[in-house]
């Protein structure tokens, strides 16, 4: 019998509902994880990348609303579950380590009542059997002294050593998907690396997929097997990691690769690419990214590109200078 895949996004629609009328926030997305798979969601700030992630656990607030299309995880669909359905998924299964450390953990508990607390409301096991698993965690981490750190308030940890908690708490219950939404954005470089080269050595042992969320092609680079692009709520580009980063197709895409800092260009003006991501309540006809493209066609202005495969098994773009099939504005 043929093995499910991990995660199925299908045709994705996020709106939230204003005064003014709905705004799209994600705009008929598609994409695949396998059991085990690394992928990372990549693009400026507005792009749609985080309102993907709270859309798969289905936490997106009012006024967001999922308008149309499937989420289905281990064959599962679950973007229409109810409340107390998702809480079991989103515990139990699927996890996500969020951007700021001192914003997920509880700055009056420590950190040892918030892991018992977190496997006492998934698991049915004793508390004390819940500090093991804690200590368990924690030590998988590399956090030195678990047991001390169990008595110790967030505020007493250093901004890596939080994220390391975090990133513990969020394999108490053994899922199968994390979904990291800028996991390293408050903590310095060297930091930086060490929690990646923690995700990724246990995304491997553990064989858990892993969605990356960050606006940063240097880190995804090194941590995923495989890139989606985001912009203006749309995938414009996805494949396997190496062919993005050396080969890329969409104008975007180069353009984000191109303002990666490179050790050569040292003294030179860092690039960056013309304008901004357009406000999502007046997107502009066509390619959204048309205003902004140093190779925009006349055809670019009018027609919305359709993400199409240039290789079988490998890149898919959305881009007029491919040739790919088009909608009308």
């Amino acid at each position: 019998m043929a093995q499910h895949p991990l995660l199925q996004v299908q045709d994705l629609v996020v709106k939230f509902r204003l005064r003014f009328g709905d705004l799209t926030a994600l705009n008929g997305i598609n994409f695949t994880l396998a059991p085990g798979e690394r992928m990372g969601l990549v693009g400026e700030s507005g792009a749609g990348k985080s309102v993907a992630g709270f859309s798969i656990i289905n936490l997106i607030s009012k006024p967001g609303f999922i308008a149309s299309g499937r989420v289905l995880f281990e064959g599962e669909e679950i973007s229409s579950y109810p409340l107390e359905h998702m809480r079991d998924i989103r515990g139990n299964r699927i996890s996500m380590i969020f951007q700021d450390p001192m914003m997920t953990l509880n700055p009056v508990l420590t950190i040892g009542t918030q892991m018992v607390e977190t496997i006492l409301a998934h698991s049915k096991v004793s508390t004390a059997h819940a500090r093991e698993i804690a200590l368990e965690k924690l030590a998988k981490v590399y956090i030195s002294s678990p047991g001390k750190r169990l008595g110790q308030y967030p505020h007493e940890l250093s901004g890596g050593m939080r994220q390391r908690v975090v990133i513990a708490i969020s394999l108490l219950t053994n899922p199968s998907l994390i979904i990291a939404d800028e996991p390293t954005t408050a903590l310095d470089v060297t930091i930086q690396a060490e929690v990646m080269a923690l995700l990724l050595e246990l995304c491997k042992n553990e064989r858990m997929g892993l969605i990356l969320i960050t606006h940063d092609l240097g880190v995804v680079s090194q941590v995923t097997e495989k890139i989606a692009v985001m912009y203006a709520g749309r995938i414009v580009e996805q494949g396997p990691t190496k062919n993005i980063i050396t080969s890329p197709k969409h104008p975007y895409t180069q353009g984000l690769i191109k303002a990666l800092p490179q050790a050569e260009n040292t003294g030179r003006r860092l690039y960056q690419i013309p304008g901004m991501m357009p406000n999502l309540t007046s997107i502009p006809p066509g390619c959204a990214f048309h205003p902004r493209c140093d190779q925009a066609m006349p055809m670019c202005r009018d027609h919305t590109p359709v993400l199409c495969t240039l290789e079988p098994g490998l890149t898919q773009v959305a881009c007029h200078l491919y040739g790919t099939s088009k909608e009308k504005a």
